[in-house]
C-alpha cells in the first residue's frame, strides 16, 4: 500500500512539473482607428507541456476582458514554442488603460524566482489615449525575450525596440510579477540570485536598451523584467513590461566579435553605407544578421544581405537610401548580431548603431533692412513633411563650428529662437523686435531651420546678417566727468547719421537732447538742442551724478521752414551707476546701466591714498566685483570704466564710459561661523559638560565670547542659560541638575557684537545614564551590608509611587521617596517581614526630553536574612 501511494504522489508531482510552461512574454499594440486598437500577446513556452494554450484571456483595463485565439504557433529548438495571440478592442473614452495577462504557471527551476513552478506569468502594457497627443502605436520589440549565455563570458542583449511613430523610448529594470500583478515574493535580480556565488553586475542602458551582464558565474535559467516606456513631447504615452528569460550554461568556447561600429547621421535624401565585419578566434562557423527600424520599415527600407555565414570571418554591407519621411528627432537603431555554432550554447556578439536622419537646411536665406526692421526670405524646404520653420537670431556673426551631426542651433551658438512659422509654405518673416523696432548700430544675424511634427529640427541654414540703415543718430557715450550732487557733469556723445535721405529731409537739422533720472528713460525732459549735424558732443552740467544715474535720448529733426518733422531718435542710454555694499574687510561693488551697445569688459579703479590717484585693481565681465583684504573703517573710493561696442561697422569702437566716484568703508557685519558642540554627561555628579570649537581657529579672528542656550525639553524654545567671557573658554559645566535631560546650543559673539547662528543642537536623554531600577534582593539582617532596599544609581527622578505587597496582596510598605530606604519591616505592624518574595509596583516620575513623564515598573524583590 505504501509503495502504491508513493507511485501516485510521484505521478502527481510529475504532472505538476510538466504542466508548467511559461518562460517569457510581452503585450504590444497598434492603432486601428478612432478608439480601436489591435493588441498582440507574445509568449514563449515549454513545448512538451500539456498546458498548451490555444487561447488566452486578456484584461483590457476598462473592466472588460476577452479570450484571444492563438494566431501563430512555432516550435523552435530546445523544446521552445513561440505563441502569438491577436485581438482588437474599442475603448469608450480617453484615459490611461492597463492591459494585462496572468497565466499559470512559469517553468520549473528558475533560479531567481523561488518555487517558480507555482508562480504565474504576469505581464502588462499601459496605453494612454490622449486627444492632445494623437493616436499611438507601441514600440515593436524585434529581438525575442528568450536568450542564452555562458558562465564567465559577458552576456549582451537588446530588446530591439522600434517605434514607427518616432517617439522616444526609455528602459529600466523592474521586478518580475506574479499572481494578481504583485511582485513575486523572494524575487531578486540575477546579479544577486545567489549571495554565496553572485553573478557579475547586470545593467541596462536607459537610453539605448543595451543589457550587459558582466561575466555570469552561475548556471541555470534566470528571469528579469524591463519596463519599456514611450514618450511624446515629454509625456509618457505607453509602457510595456517585457518578462524575459536567460539560460546560462557552462561553455568551452570564445564568442565571435563584431568589429567596432560608429553612431552616425545622414541628411535626408542621401545614402548611407558601411560594412559590418565579424570574426571568430576559434574559427567557428559564424552567422551575421541584423534587424532594426531601417530594415523592417515599409517605406524605403535599408538593405542588408542576410543571413551571411562563413568560417571565422563574415562581412555584409548596410545600405540605406534615406528620404525626408525618415526625418525624426530620435535616432534609428540597427542591431547587428553574429552567432557561432558552438554547443551547448551558441555564443553571440551584438552591436547597436544609432543613425540620425536629419532634415536638409533651408536654402538661400536673405536679410534685408527696411526702416527699423529686417525682412527675411528663404527657399521652401524640399521636405514636404516638415511642419514649418523656426527663425533664430543673434547679435553679430557666429564664427564657431556647429559639428557634422548638430541640428538646430544649440545655446552655445548665441542664437535664440524669435519666431515659428507654422506652414511649410510660409518662407517670409519680418523681424521688428515684436513691434518695438530693432536697434541701429547692431548687426543682426539670422538662421532658419525646418521643424518636423515631432519637433525634430533640420540642419540650420547659412547665416544672413544685416544692419539697419544709419539714417538716425546712434548714442555712444553717457560718461560721468565729475561726481557731485550739485556740480556733477556728464559727457554725452552720439554718431551722426550717414545715410540720410536728403530728398525727403534736405535740412537744416536740429538735435534735441532729453534727460531723465534713473535707467529707464521715463519722464524725459528737453534740456538743450544743437543745430549742426556734425555737432555730436554735449556736456551736461550741473547734474546730480552722486545719487542716481541719468538717461538720455537724442532726437534728430528736419528743420526746414514749413517742413519740420522728426527724422528719428537714438535709443535710451544711461550713465553707469556704482553701488557699494560694506562687509567685513571687504567692499562689494555692483554697477548698473541701460545701454543699446554691448559692454565686453568692466575695469575697476580704486583711489591710492598715497598718490591720490586712481589705480586699476581688476576687471570683470559681469557687473560685480568684490574688493577684499581691506581694513575695516577705512574709507575707499572707486569708479568703473566700461568698454564695449556696437556690432555694426562705422561706429566708434571701443565705446568707453565712466561711472561716478563712490566711496565706502568696510565694516564688520559678518557673524562668526557657528561652533560645533559636543556634550559629555557625568552620571555620578549629575551634570553635563559642554565642549565646543573656537571659530577663531576655523573661519574668523575676532570671537570674544559665547552664549550658552538650554531647553529642558525638545518641545520648548531654547533660552539663554549663561555666557563665557573669553574666546578660549570653550567648556561649560551644567551642574546642580534635577535631571540630565535637556538640549543645548552655543553661539559665538565677535568684538562688534555679531552673533553666529546656533551651533548644532545636542540633546541629552535620560538614557545617557542608568535609568531608575530596583534590585531583586536585599538582606535586612543588621550586618551593615545591604540592609536597606535602595534603587540602583539613577538620575532625573522627581518622585516615585512605590507599593510593596506580600504574597497575600497586602501592602507592607509604600513611599514616594526615590531613595526608598526600606528596612524590611511591615508598615502596619513595624515587625520584620519574613524571608521570601515580595511583589511591587512603582510609578517613576522622570525628567525627560518630553517633560515630566511617568514610567511604570513592576517586579519581585526577595528578603534574605
Amino acid at each position: 500500500m505504501r509503495r502504491f501511494l508513493s507511485v501516485i504522489l510521484f505521478l502527481l508531482c510529475s504532472v505538476s512539473v510538466v504542466a508548467t510552461h511559461q518562460r517569457s512574454g510581452e503585450i504590444t499594440f497598434r492603432h486601428i482607428s478612432g478608439l480601436t486598437y489591435e493588441f498582440k500577446i507574445l509568449t514563449y513556452t515549454f513545448a512538451p507541456s500539456p498546458a498548451d494554450r490555444p487561447e488566452l484571456e486578456i484584461l483590457w483595463g476598462d473592466g472588460t476582458s476577452s479570450i484571444l485565439p492563438r494566431t501563430e504557433k512555432v516550435d523552435l529548438a530546445n523544446d521552445i514554442r513561440r505563441n502569438v495571440y491577436v485581438g482588437q478592442h474599442t475603448y469608450s473614452g480617453y484615459s490611461a488603460y492597463v492591459i494585462s495577462l496572468e497565466d499559470p504557471n512559469r517553468n520549473y527551476g528558475i533560479i531567481n524566482i523561488p518555487n517558480s513552478v507555482n508562480v504565474p506569468l504576469y505581464i502588462q502594457t499601459t496605453l494612454v489615449i490622449n486627444p492632445f497627443l494623437g493616436p499611438d502605436n507601441s514600440p515593436v520589440l524585434l529581438n525575442p525575450p528568450l536568450d542564452d549565455g555562458c558562465t564567465g563570458i559577458p552576456y549582451i542583449h537588446n530588446p530591439g525596440a522600434y517605434d514607427i511613430d518616432g517617439d522616444s523610448i526609455s528602459y529600466r529594470f523592474i521586478p518580475c510579477r506574479g499572481a494578481e500583478g504583485e511582485v513575486i515574493p523572494g524575487f531578486v535580480y540575477p546579479n544577486v540570485a545567489d549571495p554565496d556565488n553572485p553573478p557579475g553586475e547586470l545593467t541596462i542602458n536607459p537610453l539605448t536598451g543595451d543589457i550587459l551582464w558582466d561575466h555570469p558565474t552561475m548556471q541555470g535559467e534566470f528571469n528579469l523584467a524591463m519596463l519599456i516606456e514611450e514618450w511624446r513631447h515629454g509625456v509618457r504615452i505607453s509602457a510595456i513590461t517585457r518578462d524575459m528569460q536567460i539560460h546560462i550554461a557552462a561553455c568551452n568556447n570564445d564568442p565571435p566579435v563584431i568589429q567596432p561600429l560608429q553612431d552616425t547621421c545622414v541628411t535626408a535624401g542621401s545614402t548611407i553605407s558601411f560594412d559590418v565585419i565579424a570574426t571568430d578566434i576559434n574559427n567557428d562557423v559564424i552567422t551575421l544578421t541584423a534587424t532594426g527600424g531601417p530594415i523592417v520599415m515599409e517605406n524605403n527600407p535599408a538593405d542588408f544581405p542576410q543571413p551571411v555565414d562563413s568560417t571565422g570571418y563574415v562581412k555584409s554591407t548596410f545600405t540605406w537610401q534615406t528620404a525626408c519621411l525618415h526625418v525624426q528627432k530620435r535616432p534609428y537603431q540597427v542591431f547587428f548580431k553574429v552567432t557561432d555554432d558552438g554547443q551547448p550554447v551558441k555564443l553571440i556578439d551584438m552591436k547597436t548603431v544609432n543613425i540620425l536622419v536629419n532634415g536638409p537646411p533651408p536654402e538661400n536665406l536673405t536679410a534685408t533692412p527696411i526702416g527699423n526692421s529686417v525682412h527675411l526670405a528663404w527657399n521652401k524646404s524640399p521636405c514636404s513633411n516638415a511642419s514649418g520653420y523656426r527663425v533664430y537670431r543673434r547679435f553679430g556673426s557666429f564664427t564657431g563650428e556647429l559639428g557634422y551631426c548638430v541640428t538646430g542651433l544649440p545655446e552655445f551658438t548665441g542664437y535664440i529662437p524669435i519666431a515659428d512659422r507654422l506652414s511649410i509654405d510660409d518662407t517670409l518673416f519680418t523681424d521688428d523686435n515684436n513691434g518695438n523696432g530693432l536697434i541701429h548700430g547692431i548687426q543682426y544675424c539670422y538662421r532658419v531651420v525646418a521643424v518636423f511634427p515631432d519637433e525634430a529640427e533640420s540642419y540650420a541654414s547659412d547665416e544672413a546678417c544685416a544692419s539697419l540703415k544709419k539714417d538716425v543718430p546712434i548714442i555712444t557715450n553717457v560718461s560721468i566727468e565729475t561726481t557731485g550732487t550739485t556740480d556733477g557733469s556728464i559727457y554725452v556723445a552720439w554718431s551722426k547719421p550717414t545715410e540720410l535721405d536728403v530728398l525727403q529731409a534736405p535740412g537744416p537739422y536740429k538735435y534735441l537732447i532729453y534727460r531723465s533720472d534713473g535707467f529707464t528713460g521715463a519722464n524725459l525732459i528737453l534740456i538743450d538742442s544743437l543745430s549742426d549735424l556734425n555737432d555730436t558732443i554735449y556736456h551736461d552740467l550741473p547734474v546730480n551724478t552722486a545719487d542716481f544715474a541719468s538717461s538720455y535720448r537724442i532726437e534728430l529733426y528736419n528743420d526746414t521752414p514749413g517742413n519740420r518733422f522728426l527724422i528719428g531718435s537714438t535709443q535710451i542710454a544711461s550713465s553707469v551707476y556704482l553701488s557699494i555694499t560694506p562687509t567685513d574687510n571687504k567692499l562689494e561693488l555692483a554697477w548698473e546701466e541701460n545701454v543699446p551697445w554691448h559692454n565686453d569688459v568692466n575695469i575697476i579703479y580704486r583711489k591710492n591714498p598715497a598718490t591720490q590717484l586712481f589705480d586699476s585693481i581688476g576687471s570683470s565681465a559681469v557687473p560685480f566685483y568684490n574688493d577684499s583684504g581691506l581694513i575695516n573703517k577705512v574709507n575707499y573710493c572707486y569708479y568703473i570704466k566700461t568698454v564695449g561696442a556696437y556690432s555694426a561697422p562705422g561706429i566708434i569702437d571701443p565705446i568707453i564710459n565712466f561711472s561716478q566716484i563712490s566711496c565706502a568703508s568696510p565694516l564688520d557685519n559678518v557673524p562668526p561661523c557657528p561652533p560645533e558642540l559636543t556634550v559629555e554627561t557625568d552620571c555620578e555628579q549629575v551634570l553635563n559638560r559642554l565642549i565646543w570649537t573656537n571659530p577663531n581657529n576655523i573661519c574668523c579672528t575676532d570671537v570674544e565670547k559665547y552664549f550658552i542656550y538650554f531647553s529642558p525639553t525638545i518641545q520648548s524654545d531654547i533660552i539663554l542659560l549663561d555666557s563665557t567671557l573669553s574666546a578660549d573658554d570653550t567648556t561649560f559645566l551644567h551642574a546642580n541638575l534635577l535631571g540630565i535631560a535637556g538640549c543645548y546650543a552655543i553661539t559665538a559673539i565677535d568684538t562688534t557684537g555679531n552673533q553666529s547662528d546656533y551651533s548644532n543642537l545636542v540633546c541629552v536623554s535620560i538614557h545617557a545614564c542608568p535609568v531608575y531600577a530596583l534590585p531583586n534582593v536585599f538582606t535586612p539582617n543588621g550586618d551593615g551590608y545591604n540592609d536597606y532596599l535602595v534603587p540602583f544609581p539613577y538620575t532625573s527622578v522627581e518622585s516615585i509611587d512605590l507599593k510593596i505587597f506580600n504574597r497575600w496582596g497586602t501592602v507592607v510598605y509604600e513611599t514616594t521617596n526615590p531613595k526608598i530606604d526600606w528596612d524590611g519591616k511591615d508598615k502596619n505592624t513595624n515587625r520584620e517581614c519574613s524571608d521570601g518574595p515580595y511583589f511591587y509596583t512603582c510609578d517613576v516620575y522622570e525628567y525627560t526630553l518630553k517633560g515630566l513623564m511617568k514610567r511604570a515598573l513592576q517586579g519581585v524583590v526577595y528578603i534574605l536574612k
